[in-house]
């Protein structure tokens, strides 16, 4: 496969893989069980761990 056909290849199907990945996310992010996980995975930032081994 030559660079021009490697490009025509992603630039008609790699276009469309892409945006196939988008909505697919998307959708998935927009589910009605998702806000659920959506906020508990915004808070592992904020949760108060101990403190890493060996430091106290």
């Amino acid at each position: 496969m030559d660079y021009n056909a490697f490009r025509h290849f992603a630039d008609s199907w790699g276009l469309l893989y892409l945006l196939a990945i988008f909505v697919f996310v998307v959708l998935f992010m927009f589910r009605p069980g998702a806000k659920k996980h959506a906020q508990m995975a915004a808070q592992i930032p904020l949760k108060d761990d101990r403190s890493p081994q060996g430091e106290e």
